[in-house]
């Protein structure tokens, strides 16, 4: 038999390991639910959220849009800082992704060094302004002197019809080429690439009127670009890069040049070798290209294209002395094809090379100038125009 005080100690014992129990459950939800590092939603939580936006879009035929966005060189920081120092710069990027995102949105950690962004009752277009907006805010993010150098995203988007885990795939294989790519770059899965109409881009129009504004300040650049385009989209294409990436490099192509229009006239068209102090401001061209393109939504990408587009495979080009793969590949197809045609081109002040000239020229510095990969293909794709008889020496 238990004494009144016994008994009532053994009732506070029992309510005490209740509220124990119900507190460590509590804990353990929210463990299940919530990551530990970021507090966003984990893994799992964050697929079962999915699960339920990709039903509902599918029972009422919405859209929505899923995105994986991916710290570019994360491994290395954590590798060079410290456990510690990653998961502060997890944090941060935590935190911009929240700041920039919807109250409806929904934001989860899914990989060591990966976020997915869920978008609901959002077309591809709208997924691409949103992420372009995303990907400026989280440029060089990071915690005191730690910053990691931008981060890389794969959207794929569906209006009804899909499975989660296959818009999740779609979403990772378009993030991958994003990396792929020099990363630091939104890429758009290669199913709504096609669905995407081209007139119906996002950034469509403000390309054309640039283009239109490039030809009126200087025709011979204006004219360039288009050569440039074709032999950058066939080099692109003969690379094997998606859909999306190719459209990206055309559209980098075409406007490589944009930041002219900020160079005087004076020096733009003189007819003889510049100076050194006019060589200086001539090569801030592709800086002010970038100025330009980056407050323009669906534009981030390609303005990280034409800013290292006279960057040199050595290291030893402009303005940020990138080297190797360092340099976006679209920059890398780009310099190649814009200098083929700047040789073979007539020009006021000497008159354009020979097509074989050229090649030698290109094959002379590979591995030095150029990409050794995009100089092979870029002959190649040029012996199959000589052979076509496009092209005469």
């Amino acid at each position: 038999m238990f004494r009144n005080g016994q008994k009532d100690e053994l009732f506070e014992e029992i309510s005490r390991l209740r509220e124990q129990i119900v507190t460590l459950e509590a804990e353990r939800s929210r463990s299940i639910r919530l990551d530990s590092v970021t507090g966003l939603l984990s893994a799992r939580a964050f697929r079962s959220r999915l699960a339920e936006e990709v039903e509902r879009a599918r029972r009422y035929r919405r859209h929505v849009s899923l995105a994986v966005v991916l710290v570019d060189d994360f491994r290395s920081l954590e590798r060079r800082h410290g456990f510690k120092a990653g998961d502060e710069l997890l944090v941060a990027v935590a935190e911009k992704l929240t700041a920039g995102t919807r109250t409806h949105d929904h934001l989860g950690r899914t990989g060591p060094a990966e976020f997915g962004l869920l978008l609901p009752e959002t077309a591809a277009k709208g997924a691409l302004v949103a992420l372009d907006r995303l990907l400026l805010e989280l440029e060089h993010v990071g915690v005191g002197d730690i910053r990691a150098s931008g981060v890389s995203m794969g959207v794929s988007s569906i209006e009804h019809e899909r499975t989660p885990e296959g818009l999740l795939a779609s979403a990772r294989t378009a993030c991958e080429q994003a990396v792929a790519s020099g990363g630091g770059q939104v890429m758009l899965a290669a199913e709504n690439v096609e669905m995407l109409d081209e007139e119906d881009s996002p950034h469509r129009e403000a390309i054309e009127a640039l283009a239109v504004a490039l030809l009126e300040r200087d025709r011979y650049t204006g004219e360039h670009s288009d050569a440039v385009i074709d032999m950058s989209a066939a080099v692109a294409r003969n690379l094997g890069l998606s859909p999306a990436e190719v459209e990206r490099i055309k559209s980098a192509a075409r406007l490589h040049d944009i930041g002219k229009v900020g160079i005087p006239d004076e020096i733009l068209n003189k007819p003889g070798p510049l100076t050194d102090d006019e060589w200086k401001l001539m090569h801030q061209h592709p800086v002010i290209g970038e100025r330009i393109l980056r407050v323009l939504p669906g534009l981030a990408s390609v303005a990280l294209i034409v800013r290292h587009e006279h960057e040199r495979w050595d290291g030893n080009g402009y303005p940020d002395g990138l080297a190797g793969e360092e340099i976006p590949l679209g920059s890398r197809i780009i310099l190649a094809a814009d200098t083929y045609h700047a040789m073979t081109s007539d020009r006021p002040y000497r008159a354009g090379k020979p097509h074989s000239d050229a090649i030698d020229e290109l094959m002379r510095c590979a591995g030095t100038q150029f990409d050794p990969k995009v100089t092979e293909v870029l002959i190649g794709h040029l012996y199959g125009r000589r052979q076509a008889g496009v092209l005469l020496d």
